[in-house]
């Protein structure tokens, strides 16, 4: 979540009288993540979330991506939900962006997750991932091997300004990686972004999950992949394969990985580490001074890129086999 655009209380207002959700008290910009832009609103009725889409964000997908919230959330996942308008419509428009009003969820991320939390972080994945067979819409990952080619040839040449070396690694890593991707594993409906910023707690319990705007269609393992990166490394850049263990434990217990995704979770890793390197690389180097945005550092996801490198087996992972 992030603010790029700021909106006036008048507009604001305006936009509230086309939803039946009460009269606006007080609202604030949420200044976390990347992609667009969100306001905590305190109506007289419930407190709501306003999305902004960014230009990042392209408008044909938004029908993906409210109409999987609503799938997800019929079939048991809790989630935010889309309000209707009056009229209808999920989607709206308020300073020259497509927007809209989700339901908000009760809870909070957790900073310091613990193994247990991890454990309920890959039922929760594996629970989205069977809620979301059959639903009618696909989208492609537009960060996948394509576009992970077109962030790096954006941000190749300053590259080195982060760190010397950078150029010959990455172009290498992705020379690899697109010769030994894998193929025919099992896909469908990822969440491609299930950080901790992006899974609500009360206490040990999970609440929900947010925020499917990076949501796709593509190798369910690859989503555990993402999970074991945002989930089990400690601060000092240590995998935790305590919390390993547990995630993919909670993950198995609904459903279970094949032996052919299991063996592919190296190398997915070193994907998943890679698209977040090379996002975070972009940000880094072309987020405009003054938007309240939090700027993430791309070392971080180098540092477990190298990591996954050196993994021989799913079992350096924890799990057996």
């Amino acid at each position: 979540m992030a603010v790029y655009t700021d909106i006036s209380e008048d507009d604001l207002r305006e936009f509230l009288t086309a939803y039946d959700a009460g009269e606006l008290t007080s609202y604030k910009g949420i200044a976390e993540g990347v992609e667009n832009s969100n306001f905590l609103l305190h109506t007289t009725r419930a407190p709501l979330i306003l999305t902004l889409y960014e230009k990042r964000v392209d408008r044909n997908d938004l029908p993906f991506f409210i109409g999987l919230m609503h799938h997800l959330a019929d079939r048991g996942l809790s989630c935010p939900l889309p309000l209707p308008r009056h009229d209808g419509q999920l989607l709206g428009e308020l300073s020259g962006r497509p927007a809209a009003l989700v339901s908000f969820l009760e809870g909070m991320w957790l900073r310091k997750p613990a193994a247990r939390h991890c454990r309920e972080v890959g039922r929760a994945l594996a629970e989205m991932h069977v809620a979301g067979e059959g639903f009618a819409l696909t989208r492609r990952n537009a960060l996948s091997l394509d576009g992970w080619q077109q962030l790096w040839e954006k941000s190749e040449g300053r590259a080195d300004e982060v760190e010397a070396g950078l150029q010959g690694e990455i172009r290498a890593e992705l020379e690899f990686l697109a010769a030994n991707w894998p193929k025919n594993l099992p896909a469908g409906i990822i969440h491609a972004d299930l950080f901790p910023d992006n899974v609500f707690f009360l206490g040990d319990r999970l609440s929900g999950l947010i925020d499917f705007y990076f949501a796709c269609n593509d190798l369910l393992a690859y989503d555990v992949s993402i999970c074991l990166n945002a989930w089990c490394f400690e601060k000092d850049g240590a995998y935790n394969v305590t919390k390993g263990v547990a995630l993919l434990e909670g993950y198995e217990s609904v459903r279970p990985l094949d032996e052919a995704e299991a063996a592919a979770l190296p190398i997915l890793s070193r994907g998943s580490a890679l698209r977040f390197f090379l996002t975070r690389l972009y940000d880094w180097l072309t987020t405009p001074e003054g938007a309240l945005v939090v700027k993430k550092d791309p070392l971080e996801y180098l540092r477990k890129l190298r990591f996954h490198r050196q993994i021989a087996s799913v079992a350096e992972y924890g799990r057996a086999g």
